[in-house]
Parts: structure tokens; C-alpha cells; sequence
């Protein structure tokens, strides 16, 4: 079977994304007793277009493709001339595996500046993957807090992320960065922060509703 990689296209972002099924491919979203960690306890990709029939589809069907032996070359097509590209605008890396055929598309697209989040750095098996794949020079890996009170990851990475409750408690500082997509209708617009490994971390204000307990209740069931 050829692989056959389907990107997103996210309307707040200036590119295309690759994604996973959420929650399924998160297991650095999970507390030791199964529950959401703090910053996915509300998560954006369990509501609204996200529950939508053909959305799923895109994600369930990149969770088999990437898989196949040509998912690789299939990527690096896909991704073509593009100078930038999200992964994960939902689920994570979740094998060792993924890890490593994601490191072999950044090193085939030295043109395109590749911005992944994830919490895989929990698993050992991954982070050392995640070093190397960050370790491109057209490559960010941007390690995420569970944290919604603006608590920074320490000894991971010197790029990260973190969820602060309002953009009002964001305390400038030299490498800090407050995303203010808020101010943009939710879109980036010029700014490539979250690309950029300048900038050791980004604050994100919580947005949005919290997952309706059913979404998240089945998600958690998973």
C-alpha cells in the first residue's frame, strides 16, 4: 500500500500541518492514574471542528499511513517548497518509530523550518530522537508544560512552551515570547516566534471553552 500522507490546514496558522487522533497518540498527556494533565484538561482538539466526521478521518488515516514503508518520500512530497511546517496540530509523537521518520523528512526539506510541540520528551525512549531531530538546523522542538499557571519546563530543552491564565500575567524577559494570535483573530499573522529557536519559550493565554465533559470523558475512556 503507497502512503499517502493528508495535511491540515489550519486557518490560524501560515502553513500546512500533519496530525494525529488526540488523546490516543498523547501519552505525554496523561497523569500516572490516566487523567489529563493540567494543559490538556480542556483540549481544543477533543470540541468543535475537531468532532466534525472528515476531520477525524484526516487523523485516523495518518495514525495507519505513516506506517507504510514510502510514508517518508510520501512526506517530503507533500511538505514540497513549503518554508514552513506544523506538526501536531493534534496528537504527539507517540512511537520511537514516528520519531525517527520525522528526523529523516526534516533532513530531506533543509528549506522548510519544521516547528513540532510535544510532551514525548517523557518518554525515554523518544527524547533522545527528539535531541536529534532538534538538533537541525531547520528544525524546532518546542517542549511543551503541562503547567496553565506559567510554569517553564527546566532541563529538557532550551526551547519550550507554557499556558498562562490571561495574557495580562506574562512577564517580559529576555528569550520570552506571548503569543498574541488573540489580537489576530486567532492567526499568527507575521509572527514566526514558535518557529524561531531564539526564543527559549512561549506563553500561551488559555483560550477557548473547556472540552464538554462527554468529549473528554470518552477521550479519557480511551
Amino acid at each position: 500500500m503507497n502512503a499517502s500522507p493528508k495535511l491540515s490546514a489550519a486557518s490560524k496558522m501560515p502553513c500546512k500541518s500533519w496530525s494525529l487522533p488526540a488523546w490516543k497518540t498523547c501519552p505525554g498527556a496523561r497523569k500516572a492514574d490516566g487523567s489529563a494533565v493540567d494543559a490538556c484538561d480542556g483540549c481544543y482538539a477533543l470540541q468543535g471542528r475537531y468532532l466534525f466526521g472528515a476531520v477525524k478521518a484526516v487523523r485516523e488515516h495518518n495514525m495507519a499511513d505513516w506506517q507504510n514503508s514510502d510514508w517518508t518520500a510520501a512526506m517530503v512530497k507533500a511538505i514540497g517548497r513549503s518554508k514552513y511546517f506544523r506538526w501536531f496540530d493534534s496528537g504527539d509523537i507517540y512511537t520511537p518509530e514516528l520519531a525517527r521518520k520525522i528526523l529523516e523528512v526534516v533532513k530531506q526539506t533543509p528549506g522548510c523550518q519544521h516547528w513540532i510541540p510535544t510532551r514525548a520528551y517523557k518518554d525515554t525512549s523518544i527524547l533522545p530522537i527528539l535531541w536529534r531531530i532538534h538538533d537541525e538546523p531547520n528544525a524546532v522542538v518546542r517542549m511543551s508544560s503541562d503547567s496553565t499557571s506559567g510554569e517553564v519546563l527546566k532541563g529538557f530543552s532550551d526551547v519550550n512552551s507554557t499556558i498562562i491564565e490571561s495574557a495580562d500575567d506574562f512577564q517580559p524577559r529576555k528569550g520570552a515570547a506571548l503569543c498574541r494570535s488573540y489580537d489576530r483573530g486567532g492567526k499568527c499573522g507575521p509572527c514566526r516566534a514558535c518557529w524561531s529557536d531564539k526564543v527559549e519559550t512561549i506563553y500561551y493565554p488559555l483560550h477557548g471553552k473547556k472540552a464538554s465533559r462527554k468529549a473528554l470523558g470518552e477521550a479519557l475512556a480511551v
